[in-house]
């Protein structure tokens, strides 16, 4: 079977906006009832998981227009080492609770990881060590900006324990580059991406976004052939959101220049086209990987995961997220720190922890969950685990939702048969539509009007 197939008036039809399930509940569903007690408990209901390690770098040199991150804007480079200080109260309070644990990855992302001086990335990663047990074969991989660092730079970060790295490159043409506020070299990238290969970095990443100021199909298909030349092992192609009532910084992208609904639907369906001839796999949403790479490996065997750090072949691991904004998901519960600096700051400074909301999840959540998981990992579902799991029977438990399911089983993206649910080459594309029938929080329409659209 084809891994895709292009209907575009089915993809028209169901192209509204829905989640992207990072998680779920999705973090509209958090709180401020969650408590620390919540977290210690949920620290210690699965003590042989494994733990991951996301750490939030929010500094940045320069504004890029279209970003929705939480970040800071700097050139004052003492202001990491305050930050520093900060995170490590925090590590030091959190860590006693994950002792016994294991690590088997570690992310940072921001902001601008690499933003932080050789010296200071050295400090944070020996807080990590001196904190936490890292497994030898631990994932440890960095999000880089290529704009405002040295070549010498990689050498440092594969010394002190990165294996994997993800750049932004988004787009080479100059004059979308200019209208986000993002002139980048590209030689410079590829570069990069050379000294990553000779050093032994196990992965390399490259984020595109389409929907971008100026961008046509003509120049979009520009850069994604400088892309293919350069050969990352993955390639991530985000559909930019633009959303400038709540991210101050897109207010400075025109309307009148973004292209038109028409031609960003073109541009995703040459790229996927075009990454298709160049022996990219589809793995979903977002993202494509080379058929040798884990990522579409674990796919093949049914045993994809999917956190707040994307697709990943971990086997189920707590998350716990470090500095400001960081999500945490421990248990059956997600927790997110406070997403103010200065609050951050004081919280830290006060308890040293930075605690702001979260969420316990009920059966019926992480029955759910599990669900959504199974659909957007490996476009197929099997009902006799999750019966199993939960005790329960599939078609009755879910009948609202198969209903829901079944104009897009009618409309071919889905098949259902009475042991399974398998996403049709046609309805990979629109897998957040498939996921939203079983989404009881996300089916509102007004809440609906919080994400980004599906394409």
């Amino acid at each position: 079977m084809s891994e895709i197939i292009w209907d575009l008036a089915l993809i028209q039809k169901y192209n509204h906006s829905g989640p992207r399930y990072t998680s779920y509940p999705t973090a509209l569903e958090f709180n401020e009832s969650y408590t620390d007690k919540d977290f210690q408990q949920a620290a210690t209901r699965y003590p042989t998981r494994p733990l991951s390690l996301y750490v939030h770098i929010p500094f940045c040199h320069k504004l890029c227009y279209f970003c929705a991150c939480n970040k800071t804007i700097t050139r004052h480079q003492h202001k990491v080492e305050i930050y520093l200080d900060y995170l490590e109260k925090e590590i030091q309070t959190r860590a006693p609770l994950f002792r016994h644990r294991i690590a088997t990855q570690i992310h940072w992302g921001g902001g601008t990881p690499t933003y932080l001086s050789e010296q200071q990335s050295a400090r944070l990663m020996q807080m990590l060590k001196e904190n936490f047990t890292i497994s030898d074969k631990a994932e440890i991989s960095i999000e880089m900006d290529p704009r405002e660092i040295e070549l010498s730079m990689l050498d440092h970060l594969y010394k002190i324990g990165f294996n994997r790295i993800s750049m932004g490159v988004q787009d080479f043409n100059k004059d979308v580059q200019k209208a986000v506020n993002r002139e980048q070299d590209e030689e410079f990238v590829r570069e990069l991406l050379i000294r990553a290969r000779e050093l032994g970095f196990r992965s390399t990443n490259l984020d595109l976004i389409y929907g971008l100021p100026f961008q046509t199909v003509e120049s979009f298909m520009f850069t994604l052939h400088k892309v293919i030349e350069l050969n990352p092992d993955r390639l991530s192609v985000f559909n930019y959101a633009h959303l400038p009532s709540r991210f101050a910084g897109q207010a400075k992208i025109k309307d009148k220049d973004l292209p038109t609904p028409e031609t960003k639907l073109t541009i995703l369906q040459k790229t996927i086209e075009t990454l298709g001839q160049a022996n990219y796999r589809f793995i979903g949403m977002d993202h494509f990987a080379k058929p040798n790479d884990e990522l579409a490996i674990a796919q093949q065997k049914g045993i994809l995961h999917r956190n707040f750090q994307g697709y990943t072949t971990q086997e189920e691991c707590d998350l716990l997220g470090l500095g400001v904004s960081a999500i945490s998901l421990l248990g059956d519960t997600y927790a997110q720190n406070q997403k103010d600096l200065k609050q951050y700051y004081t919280h830290v400074e006060e308890t040293g922890l930075a605690l702001h909301k979260g969420l316990v999840m009920t059966q019926e959540d992480c029955l759910r969950r599990d669900v959504i998981k199974q659909l957007i990992c490996n476009f197929k579902l099997d009902f006799q685990p999750i019966e199993q799991q939960y005790q329960i029977d599939f078609k009755t438990h879910f009948a609202e939702d198969l209903a829901l399911l079944q104009p897009l089983a009618t409309d071919g993206l889905v098949d259902i048969n009475d042991n399974a649910l398998q996403v049709s080459a046609k309805g990979r594309l629109l897998i957040r539509n498939i996921c939203l029938c079983f989404d009881t929080y996300s089916r509102q329409q007004a809440k609906r009007q919080q994400f980004s659209r599906i394409i």
